[in-house]
């Protein structure tokens, strides 16, 4: 049995940061490569961010360089999304989604089978 749970969403001032965390769990997911997506309100999934297994690889929606870095915590198995200089429109379900052992990661959603059940970040003064 495999878990994703995502945490540290909330209220945020227009230029403030945030650090949201992922924690992946189960049999498969011993050394998982991890992507972070979100969903604004009335618009489709887009991916943010994503880091490999083995953390050779990581990538960036092009529009969210800058703002967003991703990172792993070996001593607590955790992957966070750092977000600083929060606009409104970063308003949005953030989720974190896993998969197994692979050398390279993707923000293609369908690359992943085990997903979180978001967690919500507000945008707001």
């Amino acid at each position: 049995h495999s878990q994703v749970v995502e945490s540290g969403g909330g209220l945020v001032q227009p230029g403030g940061s945030l650090r949201l965390s992922c924690a992946a769990s189960g049999d498969t997911l011993d050394y998982p490569t991890v992507a972070w997506f979100r969903q604004a309100p009335g618009k489709e999934r887009e991916g943010v961010a994503c880091i490999s297994s083995t953390d050779v690889s990581s990538y960036y929606t092009d529009s969210l360089k800058g703002r967003f870095t991703i990172s792993r915590d070996y001593a607590t198995n955790r992957v966070h999304l750092q977000i600083n200089s929060l606009k409104p429109e970063d308003t949005a379900v953030y989720y974190c989604a896993a998969e197994g052992f692979t050398a390279y990661c993707s923000l293609v959603a369908t690359s992943y089978h085990h997903w979180g059940q978001g967690t919500e970040v507000t945008v707001s003064s």
